[in-house]
């Protein structure tokens, strides 16, 4: 058996994180890592403390366009948020985010392939010090190339 590469790896564990997610929308899990160490985690779901989406049995933006950047009516935290809120400035300058999702249609997990960080996400990257974002189709972000809006 050959030995995966890294990035699918990391990508492999972010999937994993993913399956903790508690919305109904659209799973997504994320890892950091900086010097070939994993420093932060994050899947989303509702606030610490909050009630999941997944046992409500409901979610208000279910039918609503995904990525739009209106955020209004959905009470979940983002991966890559949660993710930035257990690690230090400090720690993710110059770090990596590996972001994976799936979507569960009752009989079988789907995994996307085009998952990417939402408006607000790429603003708090640009700021974290995070210098690439790497989902299963490549790099989706990158540090001061202009595609951080």
């Amino acid at each position: 058996m050959k030995r995966i590469s890294k990035t699918d790896y990391y990508l492999g564990i972010a999937f994993s994180v993913s399956l903790r997610s508690s919305c109904l929308k659209r799973k997504y899990g994320c890892i950091i890592v900086k010097n070939d160490e994993i420093i932060a985690t994050g899947f989303n779901g509702s606030p610490r403390g909050g009630i999941n989406c997944c046992d409500l049995g409901q979610c208000k933006r279910l039918n609503k366009p995904h990525n739009s950047g209106d955020y209004s009516d959905c009470c979940s935290v983002h991966a890559e948020q949660n993710a930035m809120l257990s690690a230090s400035r400090k720690d993710m300058i110059g770090s990596v985010m590996y972001l994976s999702g799936y979507e569960d249609s009752g009989d079988k997990v789907n995994m996307y392939i085009d998952v990417e960080p939402c408006p607000i996400c790429k603003r708090m990257l640009a700021n974290s010090g995070i210098q690439k974002v790497i989902s299963h189709k490549g790099v989706v972000w990158e540090a001061n190339n202009g595609n951080n809006k």
